[in-house]
């Protein structure tokens, strides 16, 4: 199944997400959330973009460089995440996102991360990422958070952006996939 993604001014993108019960049968889900993302041509989507406030995101990071052997098998889904700890450097990146189409920036974000998760099995996993790899992780992480990288930009940017992000929500933006859109009059609805 498909999902639409849900735009911004949506609520639930604002609210930290709560954790899966353990042990709850998430692989439908999953599938689910990997066939949205590729029908958005993602690279990353966390379970808010689809309206659902869980602990959740999948990544697959290999159309981002199909040269970096790290980003190759970079295909995953987290399940209750913990970033543990981010050292090294903040580097900037244009980052953009499914939920606020047509919008991208620079964001600072630390080189390296170390996260705990659960996969799919609920098999718990400590593990290392750098480089883009935690970038596209410390992303997603952030939608469980309640954060967008929005939030991220400086005060006069925010202000540039106002209208365009009030656009979004309304619906009046161009997007390649369905989106719902929180402020959108009740016959646009799904687009």
């Amino acid at each position: 199944m498909i999902y639409p993604i849900v735009a911004f001014g949506d609520p639930v993108l604002k609210k930290r997400a709560e954790d899966v019960e353990p042990g709850t049968d998430v692989k439908q889900l999953v599938e689910d959330m990997f066939a949205t993302m590729y029908a958005a041509s993602g690279v990353g989507l966390a379970a808010p973009q689809i309206g659902k406030g869980i602990r959740l995101f999948v990544v697959d990071a290999k159309p981002m460089d199909e040269e970096d052997e790290s980003l190759q098998h970079l295909k995953k889904a987290f399940i209750n995440p913990t970033i543990l700890e981010e050292t090294g450097d903040k580097w900037p990146f244009e980052e953009g996102c499914l939920s606020i189409p047509g919008v991208r920036a620079d964001v600072y974000r630390p080189a390296k991360l170390r996260i705990r998760y659960f996969d799919a099995d609920w098999n718990e996993h400590v593990e290392d990422y750098d480089g883009m790899g935690a970038r596209v992780i410390q992303h997603e992480y952030d939608h469980l958070e309640g954060v967008l990288f929005t939030d991220y930009l400086s005060a006069m940017k925010k202000r540039l952006l106002k209208n365009r992000l009030a656009d979004i929500s309304k619906g009046q933006v161009k997007a390649d996939y369905r989106m719902k859109f929180p402020a959108a009059p009740r016959r646009a609805g799904v687009r």
